[in-house]
């Protein structure tokens, strides 16, 4: 795979990406921006468009005092060259996901995370065209985000064999979170349902359930990287104009939204596995329960 170091293929992509936009302004914005760091980029002798070039790139606008908007809009502007040269192949999906983590300047308060509303998390769900492969597993990637709270890292290791019944109702069970504490997690049935419709689809019986997806639209035996899990978010995301939205903020939506819906705290913990569940339990002798868990009291699915 190539990394955008020719000028021909450089141009091509720059090509693509300005034109994507509306305004006239913004075309030459971007289109001004993508090519100051292609010469930043070839006079540094840079071996390809990755995380580390665009991160080194950025210390360099702050040390020229490009500003916080002048920084931002290169940034978004790598971001935009990352996804499209992903989505013409000619860029991995890791390497894109990577550089899309880097950040621009940012504002001057501190930024706690994003919550979806209600009306957004369903427009997000509904964002994959679920008439394709593609489509009826992202929409199965956003379901276990936004609709059981795991994160990415979880969502990519999940086994055909996790999902099952307990007490009549889906649950995920053994999920391995952080510091290799076990918990069972509770589906939503509109989730079951996203997950029974991927793997019909992709012929998919045991092992990983989210996968890589061939060029011949078929699955692959490999499961999906977290990067590309990243990367397939946050171009769903931007179809809406959530820019700034990532995989976690589908986890803090997860808790918000049931949290509004009337799910208890206690049951909104033990769902997220948190740290502290333990202490929890034990002071309020809170087990999960599976008459009234916490993806219930969403809102959102059908």
């Amino acid at each position: 795979m190539t990394d955008l170091i020719t000028l021909d293929s450089y141009s091509r992509v720059v090509r693509l990406v300005t034109d994507s936009l509306a305004s006239p302004h913004s075309r030459r914005a971007y289109d001004g921006a993508l090519r100051r760091y292609l010469a930043w980029h070839q006079a540094g002798d840079w071996p390809r468009f990755s995380r580390a070039s665009v991160q080194t790139y950025r210390a360099y606008l702050i040390g020229e005092n490009a500003g916080r908007a002048g920084i931002n809009q290169a940034i978004s502007a790598l971001h935009s060259l990352a996804r499209e040269a992903a989505a013409q192949g000619i860029l991995a999906d890791e390497v894109a996901a990577g550089i899309l983590m880097v950040k621009g300047a940012g504002s001057a308060g501190r930024r706690t995370g994003n919550w979806l509303t209600k009306k957004q998390a369903q427009q997000l769900l509904d964002a994959p065209d679920p008439s394709t492969l593609a489509g009826k597993r992202d929409r199965l990637i956003l379901g276990l985000l936004l609709g059981c709270g795991l994160r990415r890292e979880e969502a990519v290791r999940l086994q055909v064999e996790q999902i099952q019944e307990r007490d009549s109702r889906p649950v995920i069970v053994d999920l391995v979170g952080k510091g290799g504490r076990l918990r069972t997690v509770p589906m939503p049935r509109w989730c079951r349902a996203l997950a029974g419709d991927w793997l019909a689809a992709a012929g998919i019986t045991t092992g990983p359930i989210l996968r890589a997806i061939h060029r011949g639209d078929g699955a692959s035996s490999a499961p999906l990287g977290v990067g590309s899990l990243y990367l397939r978010v946050l171009m769903h995301a931007r179809t809406l104009g959530l820019n700034r939205l990532a995989p976690h903020d589908l986890r803090r939506s997860f808790a918000r939204l049931a949290l509004d819906g009337g799910a208890k705290l206690d049951q909104i913990q033990v769902s997220l596995g948190h740290a502290n569940m333990v202490v929890t339990q034990r002071y309020l002798g809170t087990a999960l329960d599976l008459k009234d868990p916490a993806c219930d009291h969403l809102g959102v699915g059908t």
